[in-house]
């Protein structure tokens, strides 16, 4: 019998024909790797490192796009409007000095304040567009793009640099619209990133600096907000003493900048390499250094938040256990005189029936 199950097993084998194999074709097989080379992309990006140096690759390429899209259809009309406006005022002084003599000295200062009154307002107006005398080209230098993305998708908005040509004021709009929400996953991932470090060396310091036993090592242990406002303090110091040395500025204005730029406030009065006079190559090297204490600063913002969070949470939960022991302690309490009130008519009965 199992001679014959073999024979039929075989010539079943045979009538099926020889094995086919199909290949896969290769269009398949690219569309494949490329669809799953662009979901490792998407999932790297996702990750902390991933977000972080997608915040840095995103604003190199808007430094390149808006230094390039600014050089190109900026033609310095400011700069020759501020001239035809000084050489007409330099005309219409003129004019006062002939028409009056130097007995009609009233009349002279008269006109002559019209004159300037007039030339200040022109001028103001041009100021008012962004003219701080300087070519384009020295104003959108690539670190001083940087800075300017970087207020962008941050949301500090200096305003000491702005786009003039309607690309460019396009090109802001489309980008603050895709830059602000990946600087808010920034913000949280950084966070958790410094957290967590943060958290993890300040427990090895704690452990090393107590004495440890089971009960301690059971505890879990919080950072306190006070540790947190003395890295945050710590890093405003080093920025303020490191902005007043290069920009010469007081000690308490480099505080002011440093607080308002991590505080996302971003007045504009005070921005570094704004000076027309030291616009040099070693004024854009601390450019890029203010790019990243800015954006390093922001990040130790987040990792503050997201501890002073958790230890809020901490004491909520805490004296959420101690109300809800207090109500326990109260009740068991209120229990006990309601029993207590009870029982002391009933010992009253006993006593009467006694007496009688």
């Amino acid at each position: 019998m199992p001679l014959d199950r073999e024979r039929s097993f075989r010539m079943s084998a045979r009538s099926k024909g020889p094995i086919r194999h199909y290949h896969v074709p290769k269009q398949k097989k690219h569309k494949e790797k490329l669809i799953d080379c662009c979901r490792k992309m998407m999932t790297f990006m996702c990750t902390q490192v991933g977000v972080g140096a997608l915040v840095i690759g995103y604003t190199v390429i808007g430094a390149f796009g808006f230094k390039y899209i600014e050089l190109q259809g900026s033609n310095n009309t400011e700069i020759l409007q501020v001239a035809r406006i000084r050489n007409a005022t330099v005309k219409e002084l003129w004019k006062a000095v002939e028409k009056n003599n130097i007995f009609e000295r009233r009349e002279f200062n008269y006109d002559v304040g019209n004159v300037l009154f007039q030339h200040q307002l022109e001028v103001v107006k041009v100021f008012k567009h962004g003219y701080d005398e300087r070519l384009t080209k020295e104003i959108w230098t690539f670190p001083a793009a940087l800075m300017f993305c970087l207020s962008i998708i941050t949301m500090v908005g200096y305003g000491n640099m702005v786009p003039k040509t309607k690309e460019g004021k396009i090109l802001t709009m489309v980008y603050a619209l895709f830059g602000i929400p990946l600087y808010i996953l920034y913000f949280k991932n950084m966070g958790k990133i410094l957290a967590g470090s943060f958290k993890w060396i300040y427990r090895r310091l704690y452990e090393c600096s107590t004495e440890q036993d089971e009960e301690s090592q059971r505890k879990k242990i919080i950072v306190p907000s006070t540790a947190c406002l003395w890295v945050i303090f710590a890093y405003i110091l080093t920025g303020a003493i490191m902005f007043s040395e290069w920009e010469k500025w007081d000690f308490l204005d480099s505080t002011y900048f440093c607080v308002t730029s991590l505080g996302k406030v971003g007045f504009g009065d005070l921005v570094p390499g704004a000076d027309v006079t030291a616009y040099n190559d070693g004024n854009q090297t601390k450019l890029i250094i203010n790019f990243i204490y800015i954006l390093l600063g922001l990040g130790l913002v987040a990792m503050c938040y997201n501890l002073m969070r958790e230890e809020i949470k901490e004491k909520l939960r805490e004296m959420n256990e101690d109300f809800t022991q207090c109500l326990e302690d109260t009740k068991i309490r209120f229990l006990i005189c309601c029993q207590k009130c009870r029982k002391k008519p009933e010992v009253d009965e006993m006593y009467e029936e006694y007496s009688m």
